[in-house]
């Protein structure tokens, strides 16, 4: 058994895309890879607060579609020598296909 927040079903996130979703009050940004990884994110890019969900996708990646800063979703390392990141959460698919965000505490709430 899955536990946390559903958040969706993974079928509303076409492979490549990204999409928005409101999640314990915030949002958050969840990516579908072409390989069929799903990963959780802030929904805002931390340089200027471009919607992460519209960027471009390409393997883990992510590419803010403001200002072409790019970041790694499994960690949320900037790329590229940028020393902003994104707060990842941990994401999880049951069988059926539905997605379970497992905790949604912002930045400022970890440790």
């Amino acid at each position: 058994m899955t536990s946390g927040v559903l958040v969706g079903e993974v079928a509303q996130i076409p492979k490549g895309e990204g999409r928005t979703f409101a999640v314990a009050g915030r949002r958050v940004a969840l990516f579908r890879t072409q390989s069929g990884e799903v990963f959780a994110t802030q929904a805002e890019c931390p340089h200027s607060r471009g919607p992460l969900a519209d960027g471009l996708t390409g393997g883990a990646t992510v590419i803010c579609p403001l200002h072409e800063r790019a970041y790694d979703l499994r960690t949320g390392q900037g790329l590229g020598g940028e020393c902003t990141r994104l707060q990842t959460y941990p994401i999880s698919v049951s069988e059926d296909g539905r997605m379970w965000l497992t905790s949604a505490r912002s930045p400022e709430e970890t440790d």
